[in-house]
C-alpha cells in the first residue's frame, strides 16, 4: 500500500505519522510544505521584494507547485492524507484528487478560525478534532495523538510544579497573567516559555504584570520537537490554555498522558472523554480561582491501558486509514 501524507510540518508532529507508517510495513511519503525553502539567496531577496513592493508571497505559489510536483515524482497513492487542507489552493486539490484513490482531511484547526468549507468537496472522509465542527459539518470525529513513548510517573524527578510553553498570543497572555496572579499566593514553582517574533517581547510586558515577567522566558526560535519531553519530565505539571474559538485538544494533553504528568487547562470539553480525571486534570474557571496547591501534592493516578491506547498514533492511524479492515 502506498500512503501519501500532505502537510505543513512546522512542529514536526506529523513526521511520525509517516515514521510509524513506515514501522506497519507501509510505502510512505511525506510532502512537508513547510520544509520548502528558497534555493539560494537570490531568490529569498526577490520574495521579499516582491512581498514589500508588491504585496505579492512568491514562496506561497512555490510551495503550491511544490506539491504537485512531488506528487508528479512518486505517482498515484491508494490514499493521500492533507492536514489543514484550507491552506492549499484548488488548483492544487485538483491535482492531489487525480493521485488518490482515497482523500483524507484532518482538520486540527476549528473552521471558525480556518473556513475550509471551499475545499471539502475533494475530500472522501473528513476528520476534525473539534466537537461543534463534527456537529455542525458531519465529520468524522478524531483527536490529536500520543506519539511519546510511555515513562512512568515514578521513573522521573521534577523539580517544578507548573511548567508551560506556547507561542505568542494575546488571548492566552492575559489569561496567563490571571493565573500567575492566583499561583502567587500559593507558593507553587511555574516557569513558562513563549515563543514569537523579537518585536513581540516588548508586547508581553504590556500583558504581563512586572511582578510576573521573571516566570516567562521569552524566545525568537520554537523549541525543538525532541526537546519536548526532557522539559515535561522536569514539571509535576502541564499548563495548556486555549486559542479563542478552538475547542479541540491540543497535543499538550496527549503528551502529559504518555509522561504520565498532572494537567491544568481551561478547555471545558476535556471532562467529556473517558481519559478525564479530576484528580489528573484541573479545569480552571474563569478568574483561576479554583487552583489549589492540595492538585500538586497528590500522586498521578494512571490511566487504563485500553483507554490510553486508544489515544496512540498507532490507534489514530489505524483508524484514520481502516487498516484494521
Amino acid at each position: 500500500m502506498k500512503i501519501c501524507l500532505i502537510s505543513f510540518d512546522f512542529w514536526h508532529y506529523d513526521e511520525h505519522i509517516v515514521n510509524k507508517l513506515k514501522e506497519k510495513g507501509i510505502e510512505a511519503y511525506h510532502i512537508n510544505i513547510g520544509a520548502f525553502t528558497h534555493k539560494n539567496f537570490g531568490a529569498r531577496v526577490k520574495n521579499t521584494f516582491s512581498k514589500v513592493f508588491l504585496g505579492k508571497n512568491l514562496k506561497h505559489g512555490k510551495r503550491q507547485n511544490f506539491i504537485i510536483e512531488s506528487l508528479h515524482k512518486i505517482g498515484k497513492q491508494d490514499q493521500i492524507l492533507v492536514i489543514n487542507p484550507e491552506a492549499i489552493e484548488e488548483r492544487v486539490h485538483k491535482e492531489i484528487r487525480k493521485y488518490a484513490k482515497r482523500n483524507i482531511a484532518y482538520l486540527y484547526d476549528s473552521m471558525s478560525r480556518n473556513p475550509a468549507e471551499h475545499i471539502l468537496h475533494f475530500f472522501d472522509t473528513v476528520f476534525s478534532f473539534d466537537d461543534e465542527d463534527v456537529a455542525n459539518f458531519g465529520f468524522h470525529k478524531i483527536t490529536n495523538y500520543n506519539y511519546l513513548e510511555f515513562c512512568p510517573a515514578k521513573k522521573q524527578h521534577p523539580k517544578l510544579d507548573l511548567f508551560y510553553i506556547t507561542s505568542y498570543d494575546t488571548h492566552r497572555l492575559q489569561r496567563l497573567n490571571v493565573l500567575i496572579n492566583k499561583i502567587n499566593q500559593l507558593n507553587i514553582c511555574f516557569k513558562t516559555i513563549v515563543a514569537g517574533k523579537k518585536s513581540w517581547k516588548k508586547k508581553i510586558t504590556q500583558i504581563i504584570d512586572q511582578k510576573n515577567i521573571d516566570i516567562i522566558t521569552f524566545r525568537t526560535k520554537n523549541i525543538p520537537q525532541q526537546s519536548l519531553p526532557k522539559l515535561y519530565k522536569n514539571t509535576k505539571a502541564i499548563l495548556d490554555l486555549q486559542r479563542n474559538n478552538q475547542m479541540g485538544l491540543s497535543f499538550r494533553i496527549f503528551e502529559a498522558m504518555a509522561l504520565e504528568k498532572k494537567f491544568i487547562t481551561d478547555n471545558i470539553t476535556i471532562k467529556n472523554y473517558d481519559f478525564y480525571n479530576p484528580n489528573n486534570i484541573l479545569i480552571l474557571n474563569d478568574d483561576c480561582s479554583n487552583i489549589e496547591k492540595s492538585f500538586f501534592e497528590t500522586e498521578y493516578q494512571s490511566i487504563p491501558q485500553e483507554i490510553y491506547y486508544k489515544y496512540t498514533l498507532d490507534h489514530w492511524i489505524n483508524t484514520v486509514f481502516n487498516l484494521n479492515k
